[in-house]
């Protein structure tokens, strides 16, 4: 399998990142039972020039731990990038492989946990201990003036990182957070197999998100 390169290579974990001794523990596992699949930290995916950042939560066992691109290769990434597409954010066919040729304008995808965890759930510490990778991946994005978080754990994340304080944004729906520099974070539920077949989330729900996206940057464009 051919697995797509980091537009921010020298901003990534290394391949056998130690960092987290359970997701390593996991990790290592993974490559005696699956040889041939990525498992290792997965690198953002997207354009370096991006206006917009999407911040998602983790890798997916079968989706991006196995290809090592986010949101490849599962159930959520065929909503994420079909949505992308629709709104011009991506150009060619996503056939939820590394090599497919898919690229992404104007756009980023990081993850606020870079390892797969059991039971995609991180703890607490291992957010907290991936949080310099991502801090450092926005550094290098100072066209990127707009953010979507998919999910709690990425809201608290992104929030952090971009300077702003929790108590005061809270987490919903569309909900909209300004941050001290003047970016902005919009939330968003995530885009998991488990909240659209309970209808969390529709993908009328999740246009609205990236709707609401460009016409912010069309405000700020006109300001």
């Amino acid at each position: 399998m051919n697995f797509a390169p980091s537009p921010l290579p020298e901003t990534e974990p290394p391949h056998d990142c130690p960092n987290c001794p359970r997701l390593v523990a996991f990790r290592n596992e993974l490559r005696a039972e699956f040889p041939t699949w990525w498992n290792a930290p997965v690198p953002a995916f997207g354009d370096p020039d991006a206006w917009l950042g999407i911040i998602g939560l983790a890798p997916g066992k079968h989706g991006a731990n196995r290809t090592g691109r986010p949101f490849t290769g599962d159930f959520a990434g065929q909503l994420l990038y079909e949505t992308l597409g629709k709104f011009g954010l991506a150009e060619g066919v996503f056939a939820a492989k590394p090599d497919d040729g898919l690229k992404l304008n104007g756009a980023i995808i990081i993850n606020a946990v870079k390892c797969l965890p059991p039971q995609n759930k991180p703890t607490p510490e291992e957010i907290r201990t991936c949080r310099p990778f991502v801090e450092s991946q926005l550094a290098e994005l100072p066209k990127a003036r707009i953010f979507i978080a998919l999910g709690q754990i990425a809201h608290q994340t992104s929030v952090k990182l971009l300077g702003g304080r929790l108590p005061k944004a809270k987490f919903g729906h569309l909900a909209e957070h300004v941050m001290p520099d003047g970016r902005i974070l919009i939330d968003s539920y995530h885009c998991s197999r488990y909240n659209q077949n309970t209808r969390v989330l529709t993908p009328e729900m999740f246009e609205e998100v990236f709707a609401r996206a460009l016409e912010l940057r069309r405000s700020i464009a006109a300001a």
